[in-house]
Parts: structure tokens; sequence; C-alpha cells
């Protein structure tokens, strides 16, 4: 039998949790205009990464598709607050804490970036939440966009 691959997230490499959302099914007006206080849970598919996701961990909420009014990037920050649970409806979900960014952190802008350009939400943009920074993707992203504080 051939050996595993070696998983590509592990509690190490955690930068940060990124979750997407599109735009489509949401309206990402309403939840900067102070919805995303009303957000303490986002769906999340079950995998190895959900057995990581603890309590305290930083997370990002990337805003996908080409909305015109809210192009492609990273609009909120917060905090994990506990495990991955499920919910009354059996969804498998990540609680979290989350506030609007001041100024967005856009796709085009991360492209520029050596580091981010990298990033799974840029190489596999349709893969499932949870996506992930690496320490050193978020190390870059705080360095160069200083309104990225996690509180």
């Amino acid at each position: 039998m051939p050996a595993r691959p070696p998983l590509v997230l592990s509690e190490e490499s955690l930068g940060a949790w990124l979750l997407k959302t599109d735009p489509r099914g949401t309206s990402v007006a309403d939840l900067l205009a102070g919805g995303l206080a009303r957000v303490a849970t986002r769906c999340v598919r079950r995998s190895y990464r959900t057995d990581l996701i603890a309590p305290g961990q930083p997370v990002l909420l990337w805003v996908s598709g080409g909305d015109r009014r809210h192009p492609a990037g990273l609009y909120a920050q917060g905090r994990t607050t506990g495990p991955a649970t499920t919910d009354d409806e059996g969804q498998l979900v990540m609680p979290l804490a989350l506030e609007a960014l001041p100024e967005p952190v856009l796709r085009d802008e991360l492209l520029e970036h050596p580091e981010l350009s990298r990033a799974e939400v840029i190489r596999m943009p349709a893969g499932s939440n949870p996506s992930y920074l690496s320490g050193a993707q978020l190390d870059a992203l705080r360095q160069t966009w200083p309104q990225v504080t996690f509180g």
C-alpha cells in the first residue's frame, strides 16, 4: 500500500482560516453595514481541517465572485470562538466573531504580492470552506496591509 501524502495543513502551519462568501447569495453591503455582529457561525465542509478548528484562531472573510460594488477580496477579520460543531439543522459550522476591515484587501492586490499570490483561495478559488492562509502568508498580509490586526 502506498504511503499517504502529508496533509497540507497542520496546527503548526495554520496562519488564519479563510471563509468564503458569494455576493450572489449573501448581501455584502448588509454584512458590512453592521450585519457581521449577527454572524456567529459559517458553514464548513467536514474534512481533516475541521478537526483543527479551535477557539481564538484568526479568521478572514473572503468575498468571491465578480460583484462590481464588492470585488473579490478580504472584507472582514475575526477569531474562532470554539471548535467546529453541528448546528440545529445538522450542518457543520465554525463558530466565530467577525468585524469589517476598515479597507478591504482586494484579490488584485494579493495577486501582486509574491507570497500571497500563492494563497489557496487564489490558486483554487472554487475550493470549499474552510480555506486558509499559512503562517508566512498571514505574516505577509499583516506587514503589507496594516488594517489586518485581529483586534
